[in-house]
């Protein structure tokens, strides 16, 4: 998975007034305007200061109605968890939906088809500290059931990038009663009630649930 753990964090200088001679243009991709980042390619520092990148995410749902979640730490916060749900960066060509799709290929080796989605049932920006970086993700959530042999197929860690096997600590699947117990953060926030009417299925509507900073 190309995700920040559903989290799941340069700065641009400022200009200084018009030069005395023209300068030469400074190359997009020279190293003072973008630095290096360990969170990887997809993510493009923007003008404000900010990693950026857009993501999918799935709501991924059993037979019994609950839901995957994966549970993930900072490098720099390692006393502090969270829940969150599977996804990721979409990749430069890549549609909403295949990539969702890839995502949770790579995160749980489970397979669906583009077709399986439903939505985006939710759309959300997220703001967040990670990887000592300021980070923006725009994302768009699917909805999407697992039924029958599919849902008997365990779970494997082996399409998890180098970052995900650093900071991501485990995968279960949660009724929404035991997820409204839960005493460590869950994003998005209030999922359990966000969730819940979307278990008899999708109204065709997106809900547009704003900026969260996280």
């Amino acid at each position: 998975m190309t995700s920040t753990p559903g989290r799941p964090p340069g700065r641009v200088p400022a200009g200084a007034g018009a030069p005395v001679a023209p300068a030469p243009a400074a190359s997009p991709a020279s190293a003072e305007q973008v630095p290096p980042t360990a969170l990887g390619p997809d993510w493009v520092l923007g003008p404000d200061g900010m990693r950026h990148r857009r993501g999918a995410r799935v709501l991924l749902l059993d037979d019994a109605g609950r839901v995957l979640l994966a549970r993930g730490h900072d490098t720099d916060q390692p006393e502090r968890s969270w829940w969150f749900t599977v996804g990721g960066g979409i990749e430069p060509g890549e549609g909403d939906r295949d990539a969702a799709v890839r995502e949770v290929l790579e995160e749980t080796g489970l397979r669906l088809d583009p077709a399986d989605l439903r939505g985006p049932v939710w759309t959300r920006s997220a703001v967040f500290d990670f990887y000592r970086e300021r980070c923006r993700q725009d994302e768009v959530f699917y909805l999407a059931r697992i039924t029958g042999p599919q849902a008997a197929v365990p779970l494997t860690r082996e399409g998890w990038t180098e970052i995900e096997h650093d900071v991501v600590d485990e995968m279960r699947w949660w009724a929404l009663p035991e997820l409204r117990e839960v005493t460590i953060e869950v994003f998005p926030a209030g999922l359990p009630d966000l969730l819940e009417p979307l278990l008899d299925g999708w109204d065709g509507r997106t809900r547009h649930l704003g900026e969260a900073t996280e």
